[in-house]
């Protein structure tokens, strides 16, 4: 199995926004991303279309749970495909830098399937993922030891890391499994440093028998310079480089720091500036690393301030009647939004965000900078921003009727989408992601169309919303390989398990939603006691047996008396929203080549089936030529070397 690890790419550490400065006043930490290993189990998954389902689901909790204490363990499901699923970062990480860690383990961990196990070590995190629950495990055949060979130490060193390994075993139990060692060599200016973790579902014999082992282990990589323990209950390193993050100022975040240093005054004080000047060297590297983007940042400062995009916080606070909940219109994986009236008198939507991580404010930033480049009938206006107060805040064009799943999944609300209204929303759907597909200078893939991201203004035309989760990339550019992100039951399969983003999986995404609009169903919602699968999958069955129309909403039919004058027009949009609901992304057609299909007569092709309809479900052999775009020439070789993903769903 190939194996491409992709860098994390989540705006960190500085951001600017909108003449803002927000600095994390937390410790600048490295989240240690680098992977060591990982394995995957032997055991094929059972049945594909709940396999993936129950681990998105897994790892959707452990996210929640990672954030808040930086360890998560969830289950979902049962039978042969239930998935238990454990993720945990060291000790010395902040929360920041945890989530940093893990989401680079959850973009890795996908390259198992169709296994139906896997575990992975970071230096700073592990996560792992079975079919049976494993919490108490603390010892297996797959525990190794991984040695560094590049320097090799003497003796001394040697005695001062089995002593740092000692300290660190005996203390970790105690202490919810954490420990943290550093002796000096005597006689040098060198230290043997050590960091000791059990995963926390584990007692304190369990812990202390696995670090024991691990220990022991690890030992037989002395005389180098480095070893690292990877074990089914615990992880422990040693090294000679202080790999160790600072303790924070105001004490113990995660667990008892155990510091011991055999050394003087003033190597103590040689030790505090080296640290300080370590961490500043740190932060000019990673400021380097990110300059593209933070001047990226500046630009669009620039551009607010010579422009009338400024809102103050306070007119913003007194227009939404600060924030009360009678004019809140919504809330989503982003924050809230808010009915507001300027003094003018015009009528806003403010989305109001918190940023209590990076993501967040990753997500912020990239709003601003996708939304304020681009403009067309079909997208919804950006009036302006704010940052000036406790909070940042969007500012948009008030659309009346709020979204579309508000319509289409309301049996009584429905009625007011007549036909030729829904076919509109479709069409304007399609207009503006062929904008933002190929009328742009930069490609944009918008990554998250669904009902409730589609906004209607008073005529009931439809506005593309919520570009937090948009990626744009280069036209030279046939693919990107990207983080996971979006919403469960619209995204494409090959982004689903392994990340790889193209224009295609925006129109997966909108072939569910022409189902959606057609049927009154919803994708993800759609399992009841009559029906089991998806809306998706059962269209397809019943387009098979040519019994489609059992499907259709009953309201299409409430304004036409004469219903086989647009049977046709439905029946037609049906077929298209399975052409780009293909399994295979070369199959669908391209958001124009789908506008094209929904506005002619053309002859259509005959659709092929969708994913998760039998076992070779996502194993992505794309070997045949698009008929329509020439972006995917090259795909096939792309896909060959999978990348991976990490699963985000909102």
């Amino acid at each position: 199995m190939r194996r491409t690890i992709l860098s994390v790419n989540y705006e960190c550490i500085f951001f600017y926004f909108v003449g803002c400065l927000v600095i994390y006043q937390s410790v600048m930490g490295d989240p240690r991303t680098q992977q060591v290993n990982v394995t995957c189990g032997r055991q094929l998954e059972n049945n594909p279309t709940i396999f993936v389902p129950n681990f998105v689901a897994t790892m959707e909790n452990i996210s929640e749970q990672m954030r808040t204490s930086g360890f998560g363990i969830a289950v979902t499901g049962s039978g042969p495909d239930i998935n238990y699923g454990l993720a945990q970062c060291y000790g010395d990480l902040s929360l920041l830098d945890c989530v940093l860690c893990y989401a680079e383990a959850r973009t890795v961990l996908p390259q198992c399937y169709p296994y139906n196990g896997g575990r992975i070590f970071l230096d700073g995190c592990f996560m792992r993922s079975e079919n049976y629950s494993f919490f108490q495990e603390y010892k297996g055949p797959g525990d190794e030891i991984v040695c560094g060979n590049t320097t090799r130490k003497n003796s001394t060193f040697g005695e001062s890391a089995k002593q740092a390994l000692s300290t660190a075993v005996s203390s970790a139990p105690n202490n919810r499994g954490y420990a943290r060692a550093q002796v000096t060599v005597p006689g040098t200016n060198e230290s043997a440093y050590v960091l000791a973790d059990c995963w926390r579902t584990l007692n304190a014999s369990s812990c202390r028998a696995c670090l024991e082992t691990a220990s022991a282990s690890i030992s037989k990589c002395l005389p180098w310079s480095e070893g690292r323990a990877l074990y089914t209950g615990c992880f422990m390193r040693y090294s000679d480089r202080d790999f160790l993050n600072p303790v924070p100022r105001s004490g113990r975040s995660r667990g008892s720091v155990i510091v011991i240093v055999v050394s003087v005054v003033s190597a103590l004080v040689v030790l505090g500036v080296a640290v300080t000047i370590g961490i500043y060297i740190w932060k000019r590297r990673y400021i380097q690393k990110k300059r593209r983007g933070s001047n990226d940042a500046h630009k669009l400062v620039k551009t607010l301030n010579d422009s009338s995009l400024n809102f103050k916080y306070s007119t913003l606070e007194k227009a939404t009647g600060s924030f009360d909940d009678a004019n809140k219109l919504g809330h989503g994986g982003f924050g809230s939004v808010y009915k507001g009236v300027l003094p003018d008198g015009r009528e806003i939507a403010v989305k109001r965000l918190f940023f209590n991580n990076r993501h967040r404010a990753a997500d912020f930033y990239n709003e601003v900078n996708m939304i304020s480049s681009v403009e067309h009938k079909n997208l919804v206006r950006l009036l302006g921003c704010s940052c000036s107060g406790p909070e940042s805040l969007l500012v948009y064009e008030f659309l009346p009727n709020k979204s579309l799943d508000r319509f289409i999944f309301d049996q009584n609300k429905g009625k007011a989408l007549t036909w030729e209204k829904r076919y509109d929303i479709m069409v304007g759907t399609a207009e503006g992601l062929v904008y933002l597909h190929e009328n742009s200078k930069i490609r944009i893939i918008h990554r998250d169309i669904k009902a409730s991201n589609i906004l209607l203004d008073s005529r009931f035309r439809a506005k593309i919303a919520d570009f937090g989760l948009a990626r744009s990339f280069q036209e030279d550019k046939s693919h990107i390989s990207t983080a996971i992100a979006g919403t469960l039951g619209y995204m494409a399969p090959e982004y689903l398990a392994h990340g790889q983003l193209t224009e295609k999986a925006d129109v997966y995404s909108f072939g569910v939603l022409l189902l959606e609009i057609v049927t009154g169903r919803q994708n993800n919602r759609s399992k009841t006691a009559e029906y089991t699968d998806s809306l998706v999958t059962l269209t397809w069955k019943k387009f098979q047996a040519g019994t489609v129309e059992e499907l259709y909403d009953p309201n299409l039919m409430l304004h036409h008396h004469h219903y086989s004058n647009v049977k046709n027009d439905v029946f037609r949009v049906v077929q298209v929203g399975l052409l780009c609901t293909q399994e295979v992304p070369s199959l669908r057609p391209t958001t124009a080549k789908a506008l094209q299909m929904l506005t002619t007569d053309e002859q259509l092709p005959a659709p092929t089936n969708p994913p998760f309809i039998d076992e070779k479900t996502m194993e992505l052999n794309d070997t045949c030529e698009d008929p329509w775009y020439p972006l995917n020439a090259g795909l096939s070789a792309s896909i060959a070397t999978i990348t991976h993903s990490s699963f985000h769903p909102r």
